[in-house]
């Protein structure tokens, strides 16, 4: 693949997640992927071809915190077109908790696109514990601001609120 088309799927990948935090709907995000494509995710697990990945997407996006992002968009790219990937830091933003404070946690994401621009493998890697250690900042915010959800509520309870 040469790197203006590897540029394209990465483009295309990036309208895509931004179109499922508009319209909390995963769907279009799973249909990115080949049918036998994986998802590798550190804390959930490993997923295998695109209709296991789009329930679990699904559940991710349409659940707290994940209800609660409003973003994903890269730090950085790096393209490597011999290999057909891209690693790149994304950023994962939380809506305004009530006080205009930004809170978002990073990882670092590879994907990997078959010759064509098909997603077939992405890869996260992150810290969970940074990811908790901001949902709770987070929730605190928006609670002491009226906005944190009764899911939210229990969440900020569960993480030593």
């Amino acid at each position: 693949m040469n790197e203006n088309t590897l540029q394209s799927a990465f483009e295309r990948d990036l309208a895509t997640g931004e179109e499922m935090c508009e319209n909390k709907d995963g769907s279009a995000f799973a249909d990115m992927f080949t049918e036998d494509a994986t998802y590798s995710e550190h804390a959930y697990g490993e997923f295998t071809g695109r209709e296991e990945i789009r329930p679990w997407i699904i559940t991710t996006m349409t659940s707290f915190p994940g209800s609660e992002m409003i973003g994903f968009p890269p730090a950085w790219s790096v393209l490597d077109a011999p290999t057909n990937r891209v690693i790149c830091d994304i950023r994962n933003i939380m809506r305004d908790p009530g006080d205009g404070s930004v809170h978002e946690a990073s990882n670092i994401t590879i994907l990997t696109f078959d010759d064509e621009g098909n997603l077939i493998r992405e890869e996260d890697i992150y810290n969970p514990q940074k990811f908790a250690d901001m949902t709770r900042d987070w929730c605190r915010v928006a609670d002491a601001h009226g906005n944190l959800s009764e899911i939210g509520k229990k969440m900020l309870a569960a993480l030593g609120g």
